[in-house]
C-alpha cells in the first residue's frame, strides 16, 4: 500500500532513489513506484539509454507530479571516463600469479603476451608498483616496468582476462577531465530537459568540481560521486563544493578494501551532515532483488547500517532499472526505512552529536526551532525559504519531527525532496506575520502533518522573501 494516498506524506525522514530502465520505463511503473514504493527521487543513468528515453521519463515524472500536487526530484547520472582493455583475437586468456603481460597504444587484438590499453594518460600516470583492478578486481596486476608508450605487468591474482573488461587505478590520480565528450553532451542534454541535479562520476579531485561547476553554470546543481580513493583524500573540501554527495560503492569498493567500506560510509555521512549537504548512500544495496522479490538478511542489515548511520537517502540501481522487481525492491527500502526509524535506538543515535551551528543568526534559530520542536513535542517544523538553505540547516540537525518546507520556488521544492525528513510544498510567500502563522498552520492541516491541538514551531526570515535571512522563531496552535 501507498504511504498516504491522499497527502503523499512520507512517514520516515530517509529519502529513496530510484534509478530508471528498461524495467521502470512506463508510465504506470513510474507511478507505482512512487505511490507505493515511496521513492522520492528519480535517477537517470546517462550511461544507458539515448537522450529520448530520457526526455520521455522526464516527461512522465513531471505528469506525475502536475497530478500528485508534489514536487519529485530527478537527477542526471553522468558516466564519466571509462577505462577498459582492448579485445583478444583469440578469447579470453587464462592468467596465473606471476603471468607479465604488456599494455600498450596498438589497438591490434592482443594475446597472452599483450593487449591495447587505449588511453595515453593513463600510460603516462602509470608508475612502477601501481595496481591495475581488471574487471571489478577479478584480476589484480601490478607494474614492474614502464616504457615510452606501454607498462608491463604481473599478474597477482586472477584467472581470466577478456575483452573490453574495465580496469580500476587505485594508486593513480589521472590528470585528465572527468568530464567526457560524451558527458559534455549529456550534461547539455539533461539539463535542457530539466533535470534538478547532475551527478559527476569519478570525481579525484577539487579541480575537477570546478570545472564542473563552470560548465554547468547553475543551470542545475551538483552531486559529487565518492567513487575513487583520491576524492576521500580531498574529502572536506568536495564535500564543500558540492550541493550533494553520493557515496559509489561500487568502484570504491574495488579500489579500498572491502573492510574500509564500512567506516569510510560513516566518515562520509558525518563530513555531509555536518556541511549541511544531502548525501545519498548507493550500489549493490539489495542486488539480489534484481531476481529475487525478497533480499537477503545481509542487504537489509546493510540498508538499515546507511540509515542508523544518518544518510539523507538509500538508492537503488540495478533493482529498478532493470530488475524482476523494481516496486517491490523500493518497498523493502521504505520498510526497512521506517522500521528503523521507529527504533528507539535510531533516535538515540540521532542525537547524540549534533554539528555545530555556525555563527549566524539562521543557523543559531534554526538549531533552536529542533530544539524547541523536540521539547514541546511540536508536530512539525515549518521553514518559510526562498532557496533551500534554511532547510538544509534543518536537515542536519536530524530533528525527529517533519520538516515543512514553504517556498515559492519550483525548483527549491524538487530539490528538497533529497533531503532528511523534508516535506516541500510549492506556494506563493507570504508579506506579513498574520499571514505567515495562518499559512504555515493550513498548509500543515492539509498536508495531514498536523491536526488540531498540536503544535507548530515556525521559522522565517524579515523582509520576507529575502534569501538567506532567518531571523524568526515562532509557536503556533494548530486550530
Amino acid at each position: 500500500m501507498a504511504e498516504n494516498q491522499d497527502s503523499l506524506r512520507r512517514y520516515r525522514q530517509t529519502r529513496i532513489v530510484a534509478t530508471l530502465g528498461p524495467a521502470s520505463a512506463s508510465r504506470e511503473m513510474i507511478a507505482d513506484l512512487y505511490h507505493n514504493g515511496g521513492v522520492d527521487v528519480f535517477r537517470l543513468n546517462f550511461s544507458h539509454g539515448d537522450h529520448a528515453d530520457h526526455a520521455e521519463r522526464i516527461r512522465i515524472i513531471r505528469e506525475l507530479e502536475q497530478e500528485t500536487g508534489r514536487p519529485i526530484g530527478v537527477f542526471a547520472d553522468l558516466q564519466g571516463p571509462k577505462i577498459r582493455v582492448g579485445t583478444f583475437k583469440d578469447g579470453p586468456v587464462a592468467l596465473e600469479k606471476g603471468h607479465v603481460m604488456r599494455f600498450d597504444l596498438d589497438k591490434t587484438p592482443g594475446d597472452a603476451t599483450r593487449v591495447c590499453l587505449p588511453h595515453p594518460d593513463v600510460i603516462d600516470a602509470l608508475e612502477v608498483g601501481a595496481h591495475l583492478l581488471i574487471d571489478d578486481g577479478k584480476v589484480k596486476m601490478r607494474v614492474i616496468k614502464k616504457g615510452k608508450d606501454f607498462v608491463e605487468a604481473e599478474c597477482i591474482a586472477g584467472k581470466k582476462i577478456s575483452d573490453r573488461k574495465g580496469v580500476n587505478l587505485p594508486d593513480v590520480i589521472l590528470q585528465s577531465s572527468p568530464l567526457t565528450e560524451k558527458d559534455l553532451k549529456d550534461l547539455e542534454a539533461a539539463v535542457g530537459m530539466g533535470v534538478d541535479w547532475i551527478a559527476l562520476s569519478f570525481v579525484q579531485r577539487p579541480e575537477d568540481v570546478a570545472e564542473a561547476r563552470k560548465v554547468l553554470n547553475k543551470r542545475a546543481q551538483l552531486i559529487v560521486k565518492l567513487e575513487k580513493p583520491s576524492a576521500l583524500q580531498y574529502l572536506q573540501e568536495l564535500v564543500e563544493m558540492s550541493d550533494a554527495v553520493m557515496l559509489a560503492r561500487g568502484d570504491l569498493g574495488v579500489e579500498i578494501p572491502a573492510e574500509e567500506v564500512p567506516s569510510v560510509q560513516k566518515r562520509v555521512v558525518r563530513v555531509a551532515r555536518d556541511a549541511g549537504k544531502p548525501v545519498i548512500i548507493a550500489t549493490q544495496m539489495l542486488e539480489s532483488m534484481v531476481t529475487s522479490p525478497t533480499p537477503t538478511r545481509a542487504e537489509a542489515s546493510d540498508v538499515a547500517t546507511a540509515i542508523y548511520d544518518g544518510a539523507d537517502a538509500v538508492m537503488l540501481s540495478a533493482e529498478t532499472a532493470a530488475g524482476d522487481y523494481p516496486v517491490e525492491a523500493a518497498e523493502m527500502m521504505r520498510r526497512i526505512a521506517k522500521f528503523v526509524e521507529q527504533d528507539p535506538l535510531y533516535r538515540k543515535i540521532m542525537d547524540a552529536e549534533h554539528p555545530d551551528p555556525e555563527e549566524t543568526s539562521s543557523d543559531a534559530i534554526t538549531a533552536s526551532a529542533c530544539r524547541i520542536a523536540s521539547s514541546i513535542g511540536a508536530a512539525a517544523i515549518v521553514n518559510y525559504t526562498t532557496s533551500g538553505s534554511t532547510a538544509l540547516r534543518t536537515a542536519r540537525e536530524r530533528p525527529p519531527v517533519p520538516i515543512l518546507c514553504l517556498t515559492e520556488y519550483l525548483d527549491v521544492a524538487r530539490r528538497m525532496s533529497l533531503s532528511y525528513g523534508v516535506h516541500a510544498v510549492h506556494t506563493e510567500d507570504v508579506d506579513n506575520f498574520a499571514d505567515m502563522v495562518e499559512k504555515a498552520i493550513r498548509m500543515a492541516k492539509e498536508q495531514g502533518i498536523a491536526v488540531d491541538g498540536q503544535r507548530l514551531v515556525i521559522t522565517a526570515g524579515v523582509p520576507f522573501g529575502t534569501p538567506g535571512s532567518t531571523n524568526i522563531l515562532r509557536i503556533a496552535w494548530v486550530k
